[in-house]
């Protein structure tokens, strides 16, 4: 059997729908929910790519001005 949320199911079987209904309903919100634990995994390790790339362009830019002080002092 699929993972559903077993709240949203009794929730749905409590409001009047089959049980066939809810199960299935209560499937496809838990594939849902799933989804988006993914997606916020992946925005996760994004950030941090991202600010790792932030300290790079920093830290060139810094080596960058220091190179073109000593050139032109």
């Amino acid at each position: 059997m699929p993972l559903m949320l077993s709240y949203l199911y009794d929730a749905l079987l409590e409001a009047g729908a089959s049980e066939e209904t809810a199960r299935r309903a209560a499937e496809e919100a838990a594939q849902w929910d799933q989804r988006f634990a993914g997606l916020e995994h992946k925005m996760t390790a994004l950030d941090g790519r991202v600010s790792l790339l932030q300290w790079m362009v920093g830290t060139n830019l810094v080596m960058t001005l220091g190179v073109l002080w000593k050139l032109l002092k």
